[in-house]
């Protein structure tokens, strides 16, 4: 925490402006040292100084330096972030000559560590950090947004709070145990776990419709060879993304690619037909189609209506329903297609498409979104899109449990003081409250080094 870090903010490669961010009580001296213009440690906060990097008596490029004066800043460290022209060249240059003189390079998510072990925000809104930077459609930016301005930190330090007054009732009457007093009633204990217990439940149910904002639909489109996967993958995607042949076993990996439905974002992943090989290529192709339909939240199953006989059909149905996994039967070929198959077909819930001709995409769109009802997230809506978060809620809500269920048996208050505390400690770790190390480092290690 004493040392200046220094990073790339901005991504690699060659752009019109790179920005690099420092970090630590030494950070202006640092690059006052490299820097000919005004002199920093004179200047107020947040002003902008235009000036030259140099090495020695080597310019290595102008630029404009931004600076933050602690605590007013992200970290509430001292802060600088230089905006150069965006040659590689030229940011590896200035990164060296600041590491030259003094500064280290930081680790991924060392600048948000920082804000959240000098009070910037809590942990919950640190995550919401890397959520912000990683949101790729409005609800998952809003939901990530809301969460990083402390409105589900909020909910939770409130429920903290309520508990943590009548556990300290509850370890209140330990010290007058030979005098039989109740200091928490049990009745107002009672009510207070169930309002709780209440507003928890609605936190974990919210879930489901948080993780798929947040981290998108896996969608497999599945089938047996030739029934046209890649074809309907390059329409959804309206793109020729994947090759498509009448060769069968032409897919013999996984493709895939992302498109938004309805503010959601579906990652629809192409696999290998189906069926016994004896190719070894094609046999690992199959495979990881396997892997990935189990591993899939929706399955696209195609049936290629001019080959599959109803018996066949069939077959292939069991072997979905076995899989507990929501599955779309998508009959394609619909125009070449025998009129009494599609008859039997129509009433088994069957979708029928062309996937060369893009006849009846809209419907497959409507129907796949069909499984997925997100509503609009608008600004202050509480939602949990974390999975840590998650866990720590349901571990939360089961100790509550067990305070209502001692109650109902009349155990002692010290046993009752113990879940109280469990319930306490869950809660504590949403929002850094009661933290470790091994749980801080697993966080930040997911973030950008620059950020």
């Amino acid at each position: 925490m004493n040392d200046t870090i220094v990073a790339l903010a901005t991504a690699q490669g060659v752009s019109a402006i790179a920005v690099i961010r420092l970090s630590g009580k030494d950070c202006i001296d640092i690059v006052q040292k490299v820097f000919k213009g005004k002199n920093l440690q004179q200047q107020p906060s947040h002003t902008l100084h235009f000036g030259t990097i140099y090495d020695d008596k080597k310019v290595i490029d102008e630029v404009l330096v931004s600076l933050f004066k602690e605590p007013n800043s992200f970290t509430k460290e001292n802060c600088i972030e230089i905006s150069c022209h965006g040659s590689p060249v030229i940011i590896k240059e200035i990164i060296k000559v600041l590491l030259k003189k003094g500064a280290r390079l930081a680790e991924p998510g060392e600048f948000t560590k920082r804000a959240f072990l000098n009070g910037r925000f809590d942990l919950a809104q640190a995550e919401a950090v890397a959520d912000l930077i990683n949101a790729e459609t409005d609800n998952a930016r809003q939901a990530a947004l809301n969460q990083m301005r402390g409105g589900f930190s909020k909910e939770i330090n409130r429920l903290r709070e309520e508990l943590i007054h009548f556990a300290s009732l509850i370890e209140l009457e330990l010290d007058f145990g030979e005098e039989d007093v109740e200091f928490a009633k049990r009745d107002d204990l009672r009510y207070l776990i169930l309002k709780i217990q209440t507003y928890l439940q609605s936190l974990i149910d919210s879930f489901d419709q948080g993780n798929v904002i947040k981290n998108g639909v896996p969608t497999v489109i599945a089938g047996k060879p030739n029934a046209g996967k890649s074809t309907l993958l390059n329409t959804l995607l309206n793109e020729e993304r994947a090759i498509v042949s009448d060769i069968a076993g032409t897919t013999r990996d996984v493709i895939e690619d992302e498109v938004i439905l309805g503010g959601i974002n579906f990652r629809f992943i192409d696999t290998a037909g189906l069926r016994e090989t004896q190719d070894v290529i094609e046999a690992i192709g199959v495979e990881r189609t396997k892997e990935r339909m189990k591993k899939a939240s929706l399955i696209i199953y195609l049936f290629d209506l001019t080959q599959a006989s109803l018996s066949e059909i069939e077959e292939q149905e069991k072997e979905l329903v076995s899989l507990s996994i929501p599955f779309i039967k998508v009959g394609n070929k619909m125009d070449k297609a025998d009129k009494s198959l599609l008859s039997k077909l129509e009433e088994k819930n069957f979708l029928f498409i062309s996937a060369a001709n893009k006849t009846n995409i809209q419907q497959l769109k409507e129907k796949i979104l069909s499984y997925f009802q997100v509503q609009s997230v608008k600004t202050g809506d509480v939602m949990v899109t974390n999975i840590r978060h998650y866990q720590n809620l349901l571990q939360t809500n089961e100790a509550l449990q067990r305070v209502l269920d001692g109650m109902d048996q009349e155990i002692t208050g010290d046993f009752l003081a113990m879940d109280i505390r469990q319930a306490l400690h869950y809660l504590g770790e949403i929002t850094g409250t009661i933290t470790t190390d091994d749980l801080l480092d697993n966080i930040f290690s997911k973030f950008c080094i620059g950020k």
